[in-house]
C-alpha cells in the first residue's frame, strides 16, 4: 500500500525480533530504513531489506549512548535526506533476579538502555522533525509497565517510565506536529524471550506459552510491527501521547489460571 512512501525511519534494536520485523515491514511500505543495534546481526537485517528491493543502511551502536544516537539521526539525514519516523525499540530484560540480589549498578545499566535510550531518541529525532513540522516517534514499552506480574522490578519500572515519557514528551512537543506514542507488547517471541521459548519447546510445553491471555498464545514480532506501522503512518494522524497495548488481551484482566473454556 506504500503507506510510508518517501519517508525515512530510524529503528533501534533491529538486529532481531520486533525491530527486524518492523524494518522489513516499513521498507515494504516504501520507507528507507536506518537500522541500529549493538549486535553484528544488524547488518543481516539491512541485507534482508535490500535483498527484498528496499533501501536500508545498518549502524552498530549503543542505544543508551547519546553521541551514538545523535550520530544515527545525523546519518539518516545525510543518507536519505531527513527523518520522518523514529522507533526507539532497543531494550534489555534484566532477567528475574530477586530484588534483594539486585544492585544499583544493575538498575542503572538497565535504565540507561530501556529508558534513557528512548529519551535520547526523542530528543535528537524531534530536533530534525520539528524543522519539517511533522514526524512520528514510537517507543517500545511493555505490559510490564502497566502493572506487576509481567517482568522483574527494574524492567517493569523502566517500561512504566517509557509510558510516562511518551506522555510528557507529547506535551513538551506540542505545536511541532510531532506525535509520540508507545507500544506495550505482551509475550512476544523475540531474542529477549527466546530462552523461555526454547525451554518450553525442550519440555514439550510450548502450547502453554501465552495461556493466560484470552487468545491463549504468544505473539509474533510482526504483530507488533503492524502496530508500529499504524503509528508511523498517516492512519494515526490524531494519535498522540498514547500507550497502545498489543498483548492478546492479557492486560484486560488480572491473569488467572483458567480451567476450562467457560471458566
Amino acid at each position: 500500500m506504500n503507506r510510508l512512501e518517501g519517508r525515512t525511519a530510524l529503528i533501534t534494536g533491529a538486529a532481531s525480533g520486533i525491530g527486524r520485523a518492523t524494518a522489513r515491514l516499513f521498507a515494504s511500505e516504501g520507507a528507507s530504513v536506518v537500522v541500529f543495534d549493538r549486535a553484528e546481526a544488524i547488518h543481516e537485517t539491512a541485507k534482508m531489506v535490500t535483498d527484498a528491493g528496499g533501501k536500508a543502511i545498518s549502524i552498530t551502536g549503543d542505544a543508551g549512548e547519546e553521541s551514538e544516537i545523535e550520530a544515527a539521526v545525523a546519518k539518516a539525514v545525510s543518507e536519505f535526506g531527513g527523518l520522518d519516523i523514529a522507533f526507539a525499540n532497543a531494550g534489555v530484560s534484566g532477567g528475574l533476579t530477586a530484588l534483594a540480589d539486585q544492585t544499583g549498578e544493575f538498575w542503572l545499566n538497565l535504565l540507561r538502555i530501556n529508558l534513557v535510550g528512548p529519551f535520547l531518541m526523542i530528543k535528537h529525532a524531534s530536533k530534525v522533525m520539528a524543522a519539517k513540522g511533522q514526524g512520528s516517534i514510537i517507543c517500545t514499552a511493555s505490559v510490564a509497565g502497566l502493572r506487576s506480574g509481567a517482568g522483574g522490578a527494574p524492567y517493569s519500572a523502566s517500561k512504566a517510565g517509557v509510558i510516562n515519557l511518551v506522555q510528557t514528551s507529547a506535551q513538551q512537543l506540542a505545536g511541532t506536529g510531532i506525535r509520540v506514542n508507545a507500544i506495550c507488547p505482551g509475550l512476544i517471541e523475540t531474542g529477549m524471550t527466546m530462552p523461555m521459548f526454547d525451554r518450553a519447546r525442550e519440555k514439550g510445553s510450548e502450547a502453554k506459552l501465552g495461556q493466560l491471555n484470552p487468545l491463549r498464545r504468544a505473539g509474533q514480532p510482526v504483530e507488533i510491527a503492524k502496530a508500529a506501522l499504524f503509528l508511523a503512518s498517516d492512519d494515526a494522524s490524531y494519535v498522540n501521547g498514547q500507550a497502545i497495548v498489543v498483548d492478546g488481551g492479557l492486560s484486560s484482566s488480572h491473569p488467572v489460571a483458567r480451567q476450562g473454556a467457560m471458566s
